[in-house]
């Protein structure tokens, strides 16, 4: 699914004698009031927590139906990912799936530092294993096609991934991932486990850096 950022514009002599208009003012009003700030940087409801449900529930249904008779193990990315893994394995409910974690860094407040460090490891053994990486957001691919290599080293069947967001127009290096929730422009988000400097993980839905 792709998802476009778009601005409400309104003249208020015409918003008072149409009802589109007014209900539009409205769902902008609504908008403005649900703004959230973190360190004096003001960011605006983006995805609602409705929409992720539902692609969560997709995406565990496309996953469930190329993993039928497979025994799979879930990675997830932490720490931006473990909200969106938690509800994607439940969502998935396969019978012999695990899951497991690995935690890259690769982000200094709202920018990439271009490198990766690995801060917690793998541990266990996915030797001749099914392992689907779970990340929370796919931009440049850095860390993806580092995450690749590193598993390739360790003798797996296969290596998928998938991801609640990918940013095409940021991918420099390496492949988008198999399954995608939400196709976004490059625009900096939070929520949904995704945060800023460890703040917003919590928030339910997802929002973007609003525009001056």
């Amino acid at each position: 699914m792709r998802v476009e950022t778009s601005v409400l514009q309104f003249n208020y002599r015409e918003m008072l004698y149409s009802p589109r208009n007014f209900a539009n003012f409205v769902a902008y009003f609504l908008k403005v009031m649900e703004e959230v700030t973190y360190q004096g940087l003001t960011f605006e409801p983006y995805i609602r927590r409705e929409e992720i449900a539902k692609q969560v529930h997709r995406l565990a249904q496309d996953i469930k139906r190329d993993y039928a008779n497979e025994k799979v193990m879930f990675l997830c990315v932490l720490n931006g990912a473990f909200i969106f893994a938690a509800d994607l394995f439940r969502a998935c409910d396969l019978r012999d799936a695990e899951i497991t974690f690995i935690r890259f860094k690769s982000y200094e407040g709202m920018e990439s530092t271009g490198s990766v460090k690995q801060i917690m490891g793998l541990t266990e053994d996915i030797t001749d294993r099914n392992v689907l990486i779970v990340e929370d957001i796919i931009d440049s691919g850095v860390t993806a096609v580092q995450l690749r290599k590193e598993l390739a080293k360790h003798n797996p069947k296969s290596v998928k991934m998938v991801s609640l967001l990918f940013k095409p127009e940021s991918l420099t290096v390496g492949q988008g991932p198999e399954y995608v929730g939400f196709e976004i422009p490059s625009k900096f988000i939070l929520g949904y486990g995704l945060d800023l400097d460890g703040l917003a993980r919590n928030l339910p839905d997802i929002y973007v850096l609003k525009e001056k």
